[in-house]
């Protein structure tokens, strides 16, 4: 369980710290509107990468917490099958 949540917190800094080093990166204090089409291509920020990244953790997430569930679930048969034993 603990081994899980590890995974989870890295992988969640693995998603968050890229997009964040590149928002920090960016210099995007401007005084008026510019239209993307306008922007130099090294300011431009397809969203195709972010889509993925966010479908990506969300689903390793649900995989993770599919797997927590399965392994509570075992704990929990296990728990009953002990419990039968000893009320015989």
């Amino acid at each position: 369980m603990r081994i899980l949540r590890i995974l989870a917190v890295v992988g969640c800094l693995g998603v968050v710290a890229p997009v964040a080093s590149y928002a920090q990166g960016q210099t995007a204090a401007r005084d008026e509107y510019v239209p993307i089409s306008e922007l130099p291509q090294d300011e431009q920020l397809p969203a195709a990468p972010m889509v993925v990244a966010a479908y990506a953790f969300v689903w390793v997430a649900f995989v993770g917490y599919v797997f927590t569930l399965v392994g509570r679930t075992k704990k929990l048969e296990a728990d009953l099958k002990a419990l039968e034993r000893e009320t015989r």
